[in-house]
């Protein structure tokens, strides 16, 4: 999952951005909706965690603005704002959910999932392709009734590729659903991946799903 935070309390910003990563998600946060089309130009994101008291352009009115302009990510609104015409206002104005502050980490994640399998990037929440199944809520992957034991990087990559079966996925596409802006990024990590997953693919016989195209992607397919 590909979550885009927009909050302008820096201690915040941090501590979210960390606890999302380290949980396995794809995460870029901005401190004000000023670049926050650019970002949602450049990638395709799953959520929007916004806030409302924002320097500039506040939260209600970026999120109208997001709306206006057929923005359809779900939006998470995450405020100290906690008041019940707070909470109409930010649902009127677009929002999918409403959280206040202090909240619990938990809680916050159970959220993001619960508006994740609302996006239009992420509709299956059990892909199969053959006998591989990955449950997408669970990060799990099984081949017939072996777990693959994938990391958080793997299972996104291998998630990329089954909402995608039988088409190639180009590099790109992998590089944006698996890294945030402020990542490094090596220009053969893809690769060592893509060994790694036929790999676990294979590990018992299996006929081989994951298949390279130099100079393009990947494809994923049965045999």
């Amino acid at each position: 999952m590909r979550i885009l935070i927009v909050e302008d309390d820096e201690r915040l910003r941090a501590l979210l951005r960390r606890g999302l990563i380290e949980d396995g998600y794809v995460v870029d946060a901005l401190e004000d909706g000023r670049e926050c089309d650019a970002y949602l130009s450049g990638a395709s994101y799953d959520v929007i965690v916004l806030d409302l008291n924002l320097p500039g352009e506040d939260g209600l009115s970026l999120l109208r603005r997001l709306r206006a302009a057929d923005h359809r990510v779900p939006v998470l609104i995450l405020t100290a704002r906690d008041g019940a015409a707070d909470v109409v206002a930010g649902l009127d104005a677009g929002a999918d959910d409403y959280l206040r502050k202090p909240f619990a980490f938990d809680e916050l994640e159970a959220r993001l999932r619960s508006l994740s399998r609302r996006s239009p990037t992420l509709i299956a929440p059990v892909l199969q392709v053959g006998d591989l199944v990955f449950d997408a809520e669970k990060r799990e992957a099984h081949r017939g009734n072996r777990n693959l034991n994938l990391t958080a990087k793997e299972g996104l990559f291998l998630e990329v590729l089954m909402r995608n079966p039988g088409r190639t996925v180009t590099r790109r596409m992998l590089e944006d659903r698996l890294w945030d802006r402020e990542s490094d990024r090596v220009s053969n990590v893809l690769d060592v991946y893509a060994r790694r997953l036929r790999k676990k693919l294979t590990e018992s016989g299996e006929p081989q799903l994951l298949h390279t195209l130099r100079g393009l992607g990947y494809r994923l397919e049965a045999p």
